[in-house]
């Protein structure tokens, strides 16, 4: 296949741009017409009335128009398609084109996704990996390069990204900018090494994320001064309006492991809701089919009293917006013809669901699509991830006083129990371990858990955030030990032990993160090993797998433990 010419490339745009002037005069028949349409209209915050045309991907005009395809949305309404702010894809477990699929239904068409989870395994053909694995989906996939590989220097992850590392993917289309600096400790300490990522992104003239949950005052300043324009980890309005009147724009979570919705409910009024926007983060595949995606957020948003098209502008405009996606986000001449059909706000059933003017969801089927290239070099380097020797009890059977981790339902942030110097079910005092995974170090971390819950047996998992190692926690040292080997002969993924055998397991070995089967497939063997965690005691309050794969990540507070053990996050020092 040829190479385009610079003449050719113009004229063909020229030839579009041509076409799209003559359909939104009226003198060609539009590619797709909305007939009769209800549609939010995010500019002046009302609804409006008319037909919406499309022609090359594009709405073209909204009035009166005929198409050579028009569907009749009468006693509909329309809304712009959703976009999520802040998600890892690596979460939903399986493959971009099964997390698109799994979408498309909520009126998902774009998301900002920071690959830092196989990035933490794979470097920077993890980032490629993903560049390529969501080529041409039906939804956009843009991208936040990896700030944080690792999230800090005391943590031990498959590779270590610093600037040189990730420069050349800032030319990438899809890239936007940076993606969460969770290293907040290295940014208010000044540490060079840190800042040098976001001046270099400054120089691409890109957006950096933010990742700081509790900040406050000086460092708080210190943190924005440096150039980190959002948030996503606000719990409550306090924290939110403290960055927002610093100006920073606040993602609003709601995902399988973190639920801020409800909390942060007070930001969605016109004095704040033009700085927020909503995101997910991490979202498990049962919540993608049981409860949805952003529309989600929308749906509970409504449901509490905020207004709808407000709600629908922080789920689709503002993000648009901060990312300068400047044409997305909205009904209007010249934007991406990505709309969302529903029934009324109060019930707020998806119809169907448009992209670039294709129709992707008819109410009750996703249209097929196929699966994106990837080099064959990268499929099989995701493929081969771990380095891990056989493990038996002894290897966790340190009796040293360690660090009690203390769970919190619903949260991210855990409390400071303590110390203890062995396993005791009764008081909810469990074993913990995080065990070296990419280089065969046999580095393995040891503390104890408590608000868990398990009662007997172990669970594994090589989700464990960011670096991806295996964290395992049980009742006893020999079904951890079982636990950790059945994870790496499954080349990654998550199992549940008891007295030895394998109650329950999905395996993930597409760089110990991803399924290579179908969301509907990972999501059963999910739910079962759930069961199978519960029936060993787990507490239903939480989630098994996704909250215990938080407990390895370093930044959050106040204790976490890493492959060389229990960490105090605020003061960066091990305990």
């Amino acid at each position: 296949m040829g190479t385009e010419s610079y003449t050719g490339r113009i004229n063909r745009k020229l030839n579009k741009k041509l076409r799209i002037i003559e359909v939104a005069a009226g003198r060609e028949k539009a590619d797709l017409v909305l007939k009769n349409a209800t549609y939010v209209n995010v500019f002046s915050s009302r609804l409006c009335q008319g037909d919406i045309a499309v022609a090359e991907g594009l709405i073209v005009g909204m009035g009166r128009y005929d198409g050579l395809t028009e569907v009749d949305v009468s006693g509909r309404i329309v809304l712009p398609g959703f976009i999520d702010a802040h998600i890892h894809l690596e979460s939903a477990m399986v493959s971009p084109r099964e997390f698109a699929k799994a979408v498309l239904p909520h009126g998902t068409t774009t998301v900002i996704t920071d690959p830092h989870e196989i990035a933490n395994v794979m470097g920077a053909d993890g980032i490629e990996y993903m560049l390529q694995a969501t080529e041409g989906l039906p939804v956009d996939v843009r991208f936040m390069l990896p700030s944080c590989v690792p999230a800090t220097p005391m943590d031990e992850s498959g590779a270590v990204l610093d600037y040189r590392s990730i420069d050349s993917f800032y030319d990438h289309p899809r890239v936007q900018g940076l993606a969460e600096m969770m290293n907040y400790p290295g940014v208010i300490g000044a540490d060079p090494m840190v800042i040098e990522k976001i001046v270099a992104a400054q120089a691409h003239h890109k957006k950096i994320d933010g990742h700081a949950p509790g900040l406050l005052d000086n460092d708080l300043n210190a943190y924005v001064a440096a150039g980190v324009y959002s948030d996503h980890e606000c719990f409550d309005p306090a924290d939110a309006i403290a960055k927002l009147e610093r100006g920073q724009f606040i993602m609003i979570r709601e995902g399988t492991a973190a639920h801020n919705l409800e909390a942060l409910l007070p930001l969605l009024t016109e004095q704040y809701a033009e700085r927020c926007m909503f995101c997910c983060d991490d979202k498990h595949p049962s919540d993608l089919l049981e409860k949805g995606h952003i529309d989600y957020n929308v749906r509970e948003a409504i449901r509490r009293g905020v207004d709808p098209i407000l709600a629908v502008r922080v789920a689709c405009h503002h993000a648009a917006r901060y990312f300068l996606l400047n044409n997305r986000g909205a009904i209007a001449p010249g934007y991406l013809a990505d709309f969302v059909v529903i029934d009324n706000f109060e019930d707020f059933n998806i119809l169907q669901v448009f992209k670039k003017g294709v129709e992707f969801y008819d109410g009750k089927a996703v249209r097929d699509f196929p699966a994106p290239a990837v080099d064959p070099y990268l499929v099989k380097r995701a493929h081969e991830t771990f380095h891990v020797s056989h493990l038996t009890a002894r290897d966790f059977a340190e009796r040293r006083p360690r660090g009690i981790i203390g769970m919190v339902p619903g949260e991210l942030v855990t409390t400071d129990q303590g110390y203890s110097d062995h396993i005791d079910p009764e008081w909810d005092i469990l074993k913990i371990a995080v065990v070296e995974r990419h280089k065969n170090t046999r580095h393995i971390g040891i503390g104890y858990l408590q608000g868990y819950g398990l009662k007997r047996g172990a669970v594994a998992t090589s989700v464990s955030h960011d670096s991806h190692n295996i964290i395992a926690v049980g009742a006893n040292e020999e079904d951890i030990a079982a636990a950790v080997n059945r994870v790496v002969e499954n080349r990654g993924g998550i199992v549940v032990m008891d007295g030895g055998q394998v109650t329950g397991e999905v395996a993930l070995p597409v760089a110990g993160l991803m399924s290579d089967d179908t969301l509907e497939n990972v999501n059963r063997a999910l739910e079962d090993a759930k069961a199978a965690a519960f029936a060993l005691g787990v507490s239903r309050e939480i989630d098994p797998f996704m909250t215990l794969s938080f407990m390895s990540l370093p930044v959050i507070p106040t204790l976490r433990l890493t492959t060389r053990g229990v960490i105090d996050v605020e003061k960066q020092q091990y305990i």
